[in-house]
């Protein structure tokens, strides 16, 4: 990395001039301009969301050729006007600074002479053709507690059946979220957010235009509107909203200059937060989606942000090992808790605004006082005081905090493969759930009965918080078509899943395949899972019934 600004601007002028010296060809000059600044958006499976390439692919000699070029003129580029435009609704890259000059004329040269392909470097892989979103081939395996009786199946000593599909391995899920209603339930992981509705037991909705990574969703207050965050790390920062009742894209928040990984909802709903890697934090208009203000005090990526419950101040927590309070309104810092020695990916404020947690890859939760009275309040002041304490966490990092809307749970997701809750007031543990996989993402229902966890393995399950009990697993598949792909299982064996899913399933019992004509009759039952997913108790399937 050149760190000197003077040497990195000589270099680039080098690299300019060199370029000019012959005539451009798309593998030595233009293939790293496309890379850098447009290829996180306008790439071959992006074609047909609108909403994330405009309809423009430029990720390989052939798309960008044809991308770059006007039918029929030779020597006129839609790209070159694009880039040129003084309309910033229009210019692209969008949501982000001009191309530099000595760019564009070496994209106008480059057309101007024919749009040449010249020599890729040895080593260089082809950018894959455009192909239908498929299931893939390797086996997930879903384990149930489901047991036929001797003689139903060929084994001469009945086991627990495992469900399988050949459909991994499954992006993981990073996000998940509940509407505020609690009839939703929203996972988020690479290019793809799945709404699942909690009444039918069914996807209500799966959007696929989503640029790269979800690090983060959330529901607006009044359940209206779903914010979701991402990107391409160290290209473009991804924020959107959807209208949560037609699901159409309602805007989409352009600025951060790499991927955001947290979004919080102001208490009114009027204003939206969200943390970069680009090392600010920002506030947006819930209106006019444009930036209130950005904080830039980290002094690396911010991993998570948080409103008070008054909407008056902000906690954030960074990888520069801080966490910073701010003012909602001015962005001013008006704390700083310090004193770790590694990253602090997670930050929680309680709903009383009394208590600020914090956790990271120190896996210990550290316990914060910070206050918000009187007059401090009327004019958005925070006032902390020393740590409060640091109480044992989970055995590695801790990828993410949430209190329960009443403030009696404190929820954390672990890289331990653990969901634990703690007691909301005085930090004292109260159950630790084995989720199986690297934990990444949690939520707590509306009326803390239930805990949803995502993780590595690319599964979204639904716990019982007051037992801890596994009710339900649900997993989103990419679809080539408009119906969603998904399946849902629970721990007694019950299943519903979408075509292609369901005709691709199969059992095993002790390893050994076993028919699948002899179990679906008594497994295939939505109005199980409906009820699993109200936590309400299930019998075990009968399996002597017809």
């Amino acid at each position: 990395m050149v760190k000197h600004p003077f040497l990195a601007s000589s270099l680039l002028s080098l690299w300019f001039s060199s370029a000019s010296a012959a005539e451009p060809t798309y593998w030595t000059d233009i293939r790293p301009i496309l890379r850098k600044h447009c290829t996180v958006c306008h790439i071959v499976k992006n074609v047909k969301e609108f909403d994330v390439s405009g309809g423009l692919a430029l990720d390989s000699y052939e798309a960008a050729v044809k991308g770059a070029k006007k039918p029929g003129k030779s020597h006129a580029s839609r790209l070159v006007e694009l880039v040129k435009s003084t309309d910033e609704n229009r210019r692209m890259p969008k949501d982000a600074p001009p191309l530099p000059a000595e760019a564009i004329d070496l994209l106008s040269r480059w057309i101007a002479s024919g749009a040449k392909e010249g020599v890729a470097p040895v080593g260089t892989a082809a950018a894959p053709a455009a192909s239908p979103k498929r299931l893939r081939k390797l086996d997930i395996v879903l384990n149930s507690n489901a047991t036929p009786p001797k003689g139903l199946l060929s084994q001469a000593n009945p086991g627990k059946l495992d469900l399988v599909l050949k459909a991994g391995p499954l992006a993981p899920i990073t996000a998940v979220a509940f509407s505020p209603d609690g009839r939703l339930l929203a996972s988020g992981s690479y290019g793809l957010v799945t709404v699942w509705d909690l009444m039918t037991a069914r996807p209500a909705k799966q959007l696929t235009n989503v640029l790269g990574a979800v690090n983060d969703l959330k529901f607006s207050p009044d359940g209206k509107l779903l914010a979701v965050g991402g990107g391409q790390p160290s290209a473009r920062g991804d924020l959107r909203l959807f209208d949560s009742a037609t699901w159409q894209l309602v805007a989409t928040l352009g600025g951060h200059e790499d991927v955001v990984f947290s979004v919080a909802f102001s208490p009114d709903g009027k204003r939206l937060a969200s943390a970069s890697f680009d090392k600010t934090v920002r506030v947006w208009d819930g209106v006019t989606h444009k930036c209130q203000l950005t904080f830039d005090g980290h002094s690396d990526f911010v991993y998570a942000v948080a409103f008070s419950p008054d909407g008056h101040w902000l906690a954030s927590s960074s990888k520069d090992r801080s966490v910073k309070i701010l003012d909602a309104h001015s962005g001013k810092s008006l704390a700083t808790f310090s004193g770790m020695n590694e990253d602090v990916l997670a930050v929680a404020i309680r709903p009383d605004g009394k208590i600020v947690v914090s956790s990271g890859y120190e896996p210990a939760l550290t316990w914060w006082a910070a206050r918000s009275t009187g007059a401090a309040a009327e004019s958005g002041q925070a006032s902390a005081s020393p740590r409060i304490r640091n109480q044992g966490g989970h055995g590695l990092a801790v990828h993410e905090l949430l209190f329960s809307k009443d403030g009696t749970l404190l929820v954390s997701a672990g890289a331990d493969s653990t969901v634990r809750l703690w007691n909301g007031d005085n930090g004292a543990a109260i159950r630790t759930i084995n989720t199986g996989s690297v934990a990444y993402a949690v939520a707590c229902s509306p009326d803390s009965k239930f805990i949803a966890s995502g993780g590595f393995d690319g599964q979204m399950k639904l716990w019982e918080a007051a037992s801890g009990r596994h009710l339900v697993t649900l997993l989103g598949f990419p679809s080539s078509g408009e119906e969603p792909a998904w399946l849902a299982l629970t721990l007694e064996g019950y299943f519903h899943a979408s075509e292609p899913v369901c005709s691709q399933l199969a059992w095993r019992m002790s390893g050994q395949a076993v028919a699948a004509e002899a179990l679906v009759g008594h497994l295939k039952n939505t109005g199980m899972l409906v009820k699993a997913l109200r936590g309400e108790a299930i019998p075990s399937p009968d399996f002597k019934k017809r």
